[in-house]
């Protein structure tokens, strides 16, 4: 349940809520008809900022009173007018209160915005407030790459989304437990091994080996549908499959070749969640679950649960237009569906989570209904828990990636084109004034900022065809302009030797551009929490670039080192220093790192 957590909302929230439950009682209606939280919920930032800081709509309170919602705004307005008249703390906070149709629009002295907004920003109180209560405890399933596959830019997109997801829950409050499902077993892994065994005359290399591996499956994938139609096919299938039958066995020259190369692609994946500073409570293997999903489908048969037909058992979901679930193929192997089901009984009971989520691109839609469907089917009553949160993929400007074919762009060789890039672009200028560990740190941190906010600044529905240059550019929508305008900020307070701890007037931030930019950092808590909530941080990514954009426009109108008055230069030193640290937390719920100096 969300909380009264930002603290002008609330404060007009609860002086509104007793006029507008005296109205009701006056009515004839019972006054828990709203809530504080109702109007909490109900007030929204006018679509002009020269109407006002927020502005409350009367809709539902007028369809209580059975009245107009302009003539109910036009009532509540000037009573709360009065209210303000005679409140010492109301007067100094509001500064207008006026109807407009059936609005209410509140405006803010710069006394009020500051002591409410800026003060609790500088303490650092702001970042620690309760969001939400009663959240379920929830475990995020993300970042499923497959062994003896090399990681590429496609998996960024996940391992962005989940871990974004798992920062602006955890903020909001969430008990959130992290996880992730590589596939270690399958065709994919039987046609790399049999590529290694027969076809490669290249020696093991003694570094990346993970990504040396990703190579063999793809040439052992173009050989194999080379030899399609020809009389080496067969004899293809059957050394595949016999590798197969030894990985589930766990027995035999290729199961040992398995766990040898297994671990190559293991230690690239972790490689690059260091790099993205991502960290997971569960590592979940398929071929942990391999053996165990192929029992549990079996008792379920035994049960009398199941449908078998031609030698295949599943179930029938046509009349869903779900089409037949298969869940054990006529050679009795399982498939994706068979260990999702056991993975959500292990999930469930190990953990004793409320809630499962699972981040999977939208290519999987039809599975995860068919899986959901049958764990309700089969009586797996947290079935109605489990959600799949999709999303669209990431191409090239040329086209879609594809490991089976090899045309992609590996995550390391993106990391270090982007650290290159940066160092290069903007960082050479530094020559001789920064150490050369500088140079390397801020070019990965830039380079960390642009791939993660360009991979979640679109919207989840929406595809992402990469640029780099697009990415990097330091006057756009990107990553590297919103930590570049933090970093600005870091310089100016340094500059200046701001003290956050020092005193200062804010009732003399009376210029528009500080008005906005202080209204604007009040949402941050909410933006937060609705990013959070519906699983999208793009509308973050949107509220950190405007906020950028913001403070670029308050330093151009409202000069800080020529300012009129010692106090006004304080005041807009503390307006720069809040909006730092609200940057600097929202790039770190996106995974993003904020320079010191760019």
């Amino acid at each position: 349940m969300t909380l009264l957590h930002e603290p002008l909302r609330k404060l007009v929230s609860q002086s509104l809520i007793t006029l507008i439950q005296a109205q009701l009682e006056a009515g004839g209606v019972s006054k828990d008809t709203m809530s504080v939280g109702d109007v909490y919920k109900a007030l929204v930032d006018p679509p002009n900022a020269e109407l006002g800081h927020l502005a409350f709509g009367c809709f539902i309170t007028a369809k209580n009173l059975k009245k107009g919602p302009p003539v109910v705004a036009q009532l509540l307005a000037q009573e709360l007018k009065n209210e303000v008249a005679q409140n010492i703390v109301l007067k100094k906070t509001i500064a207008s209160v006026e109807a407009a149709g059936p609005y209410i629009n509140i405006k803010f002295t710069a006394s009020g915005l500051s002591d409410y907004i800026l003060k609790p920003l500088l303490s650092g109180e702001t970042f620690k407030a309760q969001l939400t209560e009663a959240t379920p405890k929830m475990m995020i399933e993300y970042s499923q790459p497959n062994t003896h596959k090399e990681l590429h830019v496609g998996h960024m997109r996940n391992m962005c989304l989940g871990d974004a997801a798992v920062r602006l829950l955890r903020y909001s409050g969430y008990n959130i437990l992290a996880s992730t499902f590589p596939g270690d077993v399958g065709t994919h892994v039987a046609k790399c091994l049999w590529y290694m065994k027969f076809h490669n005359k290249e020696s093991i290399p003694m570094m990346n080996k993970g990504a040396w591996l990703g190579a063999m499956y793809s040439k052992g994938n173009l050989l194999l549908e080379d030899q399609v139609g020809t009389p080496q096919e067969d004899e293809n299938r059957k050394v595949l499959t016999d590798i197969l039958k030894q990985l589930e066995a766990k027995n035999g020259e290729y199961y040992d070749l398995w766990k040898q190369t297994r671990e190559w692609s293991i230690e690239l994946m972790k490689d690059v969640y260091n790099w993205a500073d991502i960290k997971f409570d569960q590592w979940y293997f398929e071929s942990d679950v391999d053996s165990d999903s192929v029992k549990t489908v079996k008792k379920y048969l035994a049960e009398g649960k199941l449908v078998e037909s031609q030698g295949a058992i599943g179930l029938d979901f046509s009349e869903e237009n779900l089409g037949f679930c298969l869940l054990l193929k006529s050679d009795g192997t399982g498939l994706y569906a068979t260990k999702d089901i056991e993975l959500a009984r292990r999930k469930f009971e190990d953990y004793k989570i409320e809630k499962s989520i699972y981040i999977v691109d939208q290519r999987q839609a039809l599975h995860f209904k068919q899986v959901f469907k049958a764990l309700e089917v089969l009586g797996f009553e947290q079935a109605k828990d489990c959600y799949h949160l999709q999303y669209n993929f990431v191409e090239l400007p040329d086209g879609a990636m594809s490991s089976r074919k090899g045309n992609i762009v590996p995550l390391t060789t993106l990391i270090e084109t982007m650290k290159t890039h940066v160092a290069t672009e903007y960082l050479a200028r530094y020559k001789g004034e920064w150490t050369e560990t500088e140079v390397d740190t801020v070019a990965g941190q830039v380079a960390k900022g642009a791939i993660k906010y360009g991979m979640l600044k679109q919207d989840t529905n929406k595809k992402i065809v990469f640029d780099m240059n697009e990415w990097t550019k330091l006057d756009g929508e990107s990553g590297p302009f919103i930590q570049y305008s933090c970093a600005r900020i870091n310089s100016l307070l340094k500059k200046f030797s701001f003290d956050a701890k020092a005193e200062f007037a804010g009732e003399v931030l009376s210029h528009a551009s500080e008005l906005k930019l202080m209204q604007h950092l009040m949402n941050f808590n909410t933006v937060v929490l609705g990013a959070a909530e519906n699983y999208k941080p793009a509308s973050l990514c949107s509220y950190l670039y405007d906020t950028a954009k913001k403070f670029n426009t308050f330093y151009h109108d409202c000069p800080i080192g020529t300012a009129e008055t010692p106090d006004l230069k304080k005041a807009r030193l503390a307006l720069a220093y809040s909006t730092g640290a609200i940057i600097k937390h929202g790039l770190s719920l996106l995974g993003i790192p904020t320079p010191e100096r760019m």
